[in-house]
């Protein structure tokens, strides 16, 4: 295997990272084993965005527990960027609205059998997707993109899905929810952010992700890692792994996470792999 990809020093080094699995330990949400490693990007002012499919405000707190206040983070799946400083309480949801008015206007068949995260309260968020109630709460108070349960067929779904790429809603399948938004995604923020970061200096980004569905996101980055994750849906081998631009951690979450990025920045400190 050709030897990975690694920042020169006068690059501008962004790191970009999902969260659940990745830099959030499974089970507990923990991230304080990658500890060692954030201190490291906070001590070289290196910026740490987060990406996820998470909202604002869901992303907001924890951004800033982390020290990363200060930089952007990408969230719901790309449909929208939280500003620096965005403590995620702004209530500017005028693409929701948008995109919920152009959802009324679906078909009744195809309409009723779609329940989006407008559609449940709380409770019925919370039985969704495994969160506690005030996780669930956070996770509704959605700015650019509707994630729902489609209860119908195949062949509804796709009629659903043409009819709303006609007005200019792209719908994307996850696990469990089908995701409507006006479009963008993790990899395609990518390249904004750096952009806006990167004004005088060449950019290396670093992406981290543990799932499918940040295999754009991997790809796309000057050097992927693939977190292990035991309790996932495994990532199948990428095209990057040959050549050195992807590789995969042997300890699982932010553990994983952490040893990653501790040798990259600092390969002198061992020669054990991530």
């Amino acid at each position: 295997m050709a030897d990975r990809p690694a920042p020169t020093d006068r690059a501008c080094v962004i790191v970009f990272s999902d969260l659940d699995g990745t830099l959030l330990d499974h089970d507990g949400y923990d991230w304080r084993p990658a500890a060692p490693a954030l201190d490291m990007l906070r001590a070289r002012a290196i910026a740490l965005v987060l990406a996820s499919s998470k909202t604002a405000a869901e992303i907001a707190p924890l951004r800033a527990a982390i020290g990363f206040a200060h930089c952007p983070a990408i969230v719901e799946n790309g449909a929208g960027l939280l500003a620096p400083g965005d403590d995620g309480s702004a209530t500017d949801d005028t693409q929701y609205r948008r995109l919920r008015a152009i959802l009324a206007q679906a078909p009744a068949d195809l309409r009723g059998l779609f329940t989006g995260f407008g559609d449940m309260d709380a409770n019925a968020i919370a039985a969704a997707t495994g969160l506690d109630r005030r996780s669930a709460a956070l996770a509704a108070r959605r700015r650019f993109s509707e994630p729902g349960l489609w209860s119908g067929g195949e062949d509804g779904r796709a009629r659903f899905i043409a009819w709303l790429a006609d007005r200019g809603v792209a719908a994307r399948a996850g696990g469990r929810f089908l995701t409507l938004s006006f479009g963008g995604s993790k990899a395609g923020r990518m390249d904004e952010v750096a952009a806006t970061l990167c004004r005088d200096a060449p950019a290396f980004t670093i992406a981290l992700g543990d799932a499918p569905n940040d295999i754009e996101m991997l790809e796309h980055a000057d050097l992927g890692i693939i977190v292990a994750n035991p309790h996932g849906v495994p990532i199948p081998k990428l095209s990057g792994e040959d050549d050195g631009r992807v590789s995969r951690t042997a300890q699982i979450g932010p553990a994983g996470w952490n040893a990653a990025l501790v040798s990259i920045l600092c390969p002198r400190r061992g020669t054990r792999s991530p």
